[in-house]
């Protein structure tokens, strides 16, 4: 057989055969694109994870709101109710507040895989290993001589909400709080509890690894052949237009990534420290303001002393309030 003829024997056809037709793939494609870039399906799949990453974002700030309206609603009912009870209960209100206020540290804590967090010199020591660690930030709002279970699977959101549990039945059989009262206080811890796990949920279960795999090689490869696609309409003009685009696509994806995890602290993430911290100014107020009224005998917020009748029991400043109409 002619040289030129020859396939097999000594040829080295079966070798090159592969790049070959990866070339000719890619040649298709380009050829492709050319008639219709925009068929490749690129901005569908940005859009897609960009629109799942935002929900993971919202939903987490929804949760976090559930849990600070439970946080709120359950503070107003326990002060409101046990303004007049004796100085032992009261005494037991104030360490269950700071305990509410706790849930919140702990909440953000979890989801930011800040275990451990229970662990403070002076009030709480790891039975495990006796040691303990100092958390400044919220140590003097946790109960004293409490351990954690953290090394045994059991967060510290989930252990504090059982001493809100058992202070609504102590209550309830006090007599602080009637039944249907203390069914609304357990569908408010029941809902705290609920948004902490869908919280969980969204900080444990990331982006599918396929479905970001995939993104990113298709997103490289539109990046690779759309100056074939453009420049032979467009000349130089195509190299800014592929700035621009590509800008666009990788501003995209990039947002994705970090709206994935909302709880961490990028720019991006929610404000959890400047929340929690704004919600225990909030509530350390309402305490506050709580035990002054104890103390002196007022109603909170309008000085007007208990069982006052007329305005014999008023203060200088519903007087003068009065007087002013």
């Amino acid at each position: 057989w002619p040289l030129a003829l020859r396939f097999i024997k000594g040829a080295i056809h079966g070798a090159i055969i592969l790049p070959v037709l990866l070339h000719a793939a890619f040649t298709a494609l380009i050829v492709a694109l050319d008639h219709n870039v925009k068929d490749l399906g690129l901005p569908a799949s940005i859009v897609f994870r960009n629109q799942t990453s935002y929900n993971r974002f919202w939903d987490g700030r929804n949760y976090l709101t559930v849990i600070i309206t439970s946080v709120r609603n359950l503070t107003r009912s326990f002060l409101a109710n046990s303004h007049r009870s004796p100085l032992a209960d009261r005494v037991e209100t104030d360490r269950i507040i700071r305990i509410l206020i706790a849930i919140l540290y702990a909440t953000k804590n979890h989801l930011r895989a800040g275990w451990g967090a229970e662990i403070i010199p002076g009030t709480a020591i790891n039975p495990s290993t006796g040691n303990a660690t100092l958390t400044p930030e919220y140590s003097d709002l946790l109960p004293i001589g409490l351990y954690g279970c953290d090394d045994r699977g059991l967060g510290l959101v989930l252990q504090l909400t059982f001493f809100i549990e058992q202070y609504i039945k102590k209550g309830t059989d006090n007599g602080y709080f009637h039944a249907p009262q203390a069914s609304q206080m357990q569908v408010q811890l029941n809902n705290m509890v609920d948004a902490y796990g869908k919280m969980e949920t969204i900080r444990l279960t990331p982006i599918p690894v396929a479905h970001l795999i995939h993104q990113k090689q298709v997103l490289a490869l539109f990046g690779g052949v759309l100056p074939f696609a453009m420049v032979d309409k467009m000349n130089y003009w195509a190299i800014p237009v592929v700035m621009l685009v590509m800008f666009t696509l990788y501003g995209i994806d990039a947002i994705a990534s970090q709206l994935e995890d909302p709880f961490g602290y990028d720019r991006a993430d929610i404000k959890m420290d400047y929340i929690v911290e704004d919600i225990r100014s909030e509530i350390s107020v309402l305490l506050e303001e709580w035990k002054k009224a104890g103390e002196q005998g007022y109603d909170m917020f309008v000085g007007r002393r208990h069982g006052a009748g007329g305005g014999g029991g008023r203060t200088d400043r519903t007087d003068h309030a009065n007087g002013g109409l």
